[in-house]
């Protein structure tokens, strides 16, 4: 029998970038991934599409799969042959059982590699802004589990040695014994005058941070209903939050941002929401493939030199020009005398990566203002290539016809519906887990809302913010009877981040700030 291969992979904290590119390289080969309730789904987003995911849960005293249940699963899975992925929050030999899981594996002689993982004691304590070490502070640093096996006769932790013997004491998933672990902690001789923070949901969205002393922690909890998951820290490190915390400091900070430009180019805006402190959420709506029939494009690269003005209305037009332009062993050469126009930074940007420069990129980013400019030109008798998508607005074509211009539309690409967990995101809009909502062209909101369902999505988008890049896409989320919470004053992504960060952060000066605590 064809043994598989089994990979324990720690999968970080909550915070999907703090995820290894190892741990990463076995999720994208697995044929199967086995993860936990504290693995961030976002990271799952890089299996393969026909990789089996399976849900083994794994919360206090509440679990889908047992451990025993889970252990069979990992061994099947691996005698089919298969490359499995067992994915556990944290680093999966501390506290997760990972120790269990190798010792079945090699009763059954089935290869495995463990992948360790940045566990939440450390990174979750340093995303409140508390140093587990400081040589000013401390010296000694012990994890804890506060969740022993239940049946368990007598504890194994020794209380007398460990309350005053270490200094910083970070406990794991320990909220449902807190009142026993103060009582321990005191009893034995910590002062009850000991700094404690707890955090839940550490480096994720909804990170929430509780400090207070060991002798008023109980109460403060039961005040304001801090509930697992947590990290609980104990010692006099706990005191440098007040000075060193960031992570909440920062202005899209409890924030999960919905990204439904195609997955090419989501990267910039992801990039610039996460750079700010929010989660970004990639959703892509539309998906950018070749046209249909590539002969009018071909006609007119074989007759470039005949025109006296080349438009580009996106960045996606230049890259699949030139990608056309490369395949019949031309380049930039062809395009001596013709003068270039872009419709923004963005795809002027574009134009330079291909050694070009631009003869006009209008002051607004949009069609409008191109066609305001054009009516200041004599282009009558002109010859004029645009190169735009399938589904581009006719705008400045019919503007370029009345002016008298020859214009030859092309279309290099088109735009089609994409490929996105629909469901997934219907949940986590129940949820209220979804904050924001981006929109970047008129085709990302029609896609949207027909992915999401007609019959429901004003429901499902109650409370959340709509964010748009400039008005003709403001214009079609209005069609679908949508509010537009921000418009873009510059049409770009950079506009659009800091139109929703500037209402983020005028909203947070009228309501208590995430991380209150």
């Amino acid at each position: 029998m064809n043994k598989g291969f089994v990979y324990l992979v720690g999968a970080g904290p909550g915070d999907p970038k703090l995820i290894t590119i190892k741990g990463l390289e076995c999720i994208k080969k697995a044929d199967c991934i086995v993860y936990d309730r504290l693995v961030n789904p976002k990271i799952l987003t890089y299996a393969r599409s026909d990789t089996e995911l399976i849900y083994a849960g794994k919360s206090p005293g509440c679990h889908i799969l047992k451990q025993g249940e889970i252990n069979t699963i990992l061994i099947k899975k691996a005698l089919e042959g298969k490359i499995v992925t067992r994915l556990k929050g944290g680093d999966p030999f501390v506290f997760g059982r990972g120790g269990e899981e190798v010792e079945k594996l090699v009763e059954y002689r089935i290869p495995y590699e463990i992948i360790p993982g940045i566990t939440a004691g450390i990174a979750v304590p340093a995303y409140a802004g508390i140093p587990v070490t400081h040589r000013n502070y401390n010296s000694t640093l012990a994890f804890v589990t506060g969740n022993e096996d239940p049946n368990k006769e007598d504890s194994s932790i020794d209380w007398t040695k460990l309350a005053t013997g270490v200094s910083t004491l970070v406990f794991y998933m320990g909220m449902r014994n807190l009142p026993m672990i103060v009582e321990k902690l005191i009893t034995n001789g910590r002062s009850p005058k000991t700094p404690i923070a707890l955090i839940r949901w550490g480096t994720r969205p909804e990170q929430e941070t509780l400090v207070a002393t060991l002798n008023t922690i109980v109460k403060k909890v039961e005040e304001v209903q801090f509930r697992n998951p947590a990290i609980i820290i104990v010692g006099e490190v706990v005191k440098l939050r007040d000075k060193m915390k960031w992570f909440e400091q920062k202005p899209l900070f409890g924030k999960r941002i919905v990204v439904t430009r195609s997955k090419d180019q989501a990267s910039t805006l992801a990039e610039a929401i996460e750079n700010l402190g929010g989660e970004s959420w990639e959703f892509p709506t539309i998906d950018i493939q070749a046209p249909d029939d590539f002969a009018p494009m071909d006609a007119a690269i074989a007759n470039l030199r005949d025109y006296q003005w080349l438009i580009f209305t996106s960045v996606n037009g230049v890259k699949k020009f030139f990608q056309r332009l490369r395949y019949h062993q031309k380049d930039v050469r062809e395009l001596f005398g013709v003068k270039l126009c872009a419709i923004g930074p963005k795809t002027r940007k574009a134009l330079e990566s291909e050694g070009l420069i631009c003869d006009y990129v209008p002051e607004e980013y949009r069609t409008e203002a191109i066609v305001k400019w054009l009516e200041t030109q004599n282009i009558r008798g002109k010859k004029v290539l645009l190169v735009r998508a399938n589904i581009a607005r006719r705008l400045l074509s019919d503007t370029l016809k009345k002016l008298g211009a020859m214009i030859t539309n092309v279309v290099a690409y088109k735009t089609v519906m994409g490929a996105a967990n629909v469901e997934q995101l219907r949940q986590m809009l129940k949820n209220k887990a979804i904050h924001v909502i981006t929109f970047t062209s008129s085709s990302t909101v029609r896609n949207f809302v027909e992915m999401l369902g007609l019959e429901n999505y004003k429901e499902l988008l109650q409370g959340v913010m709509i964010a748009s890049i400039g008005p003709v896409t403001s214009d079609t989320i209005r069609s679908f009877g949508l509010k537009v919470d921000v418009e873009a004053t510059e049409y770009t992504v950079n506009g659009l981040v800091e139109v929703i960060k500037n209402k983020i952060i005028s909203k947070n000066r009228l309501t208590l700030k995430r991380g209150k605590y």
